[in-house]
């Protein structure tokens, strides 16, 4: 399942990215795909906890994804791998909610 992590790993890669842009852009950032972003009170701080939050949700991915490298394919141990993204993804969701709640004018 080695090739199974490069792919995972790619996907954090782009992950990082999208917080690496979010960090240091100058506007705004949009969350949701093809919503406009919300009116915030500073744009630095609020794209600053946007960045760290895709940060903090590509090392948790990268996390869930090491078991590839010692389980078989169709094994049992994936369960907890993509119940634990599933759960991580929900909960990156409500922080994204609580950041903008916080920064919204």
């Amino acid at each position: 399942m080695i090739v199974g992590f490069i792919i995972w790993s790619m996907t954090c890669i782009v992950l990082i990215g999208i917080g690496v842009w979010s960090f240091r852009s100058e506007k705004p950032v949009s969350f949701w795909a093809g919503a406009e972003a919300p009116k915030v009170k500073d744009v630095k701080k609020y794209n600053h906890a946007v960045g760290i939050l895709w940060f903090v949700y590509a090392a948790l991915f990268e996390l869930f994804g090491i078991p590839m490298l010692f389980l078989k394919q169709n094994s049992a141990g994936f369960i907890p791998v993509i119940l634990g993204t599933v759960f991580v993804t929900i909960g990156f969701m409500v922080a994204y909610v609580c950041i903008e709640k916080k920064h919204r004018v």
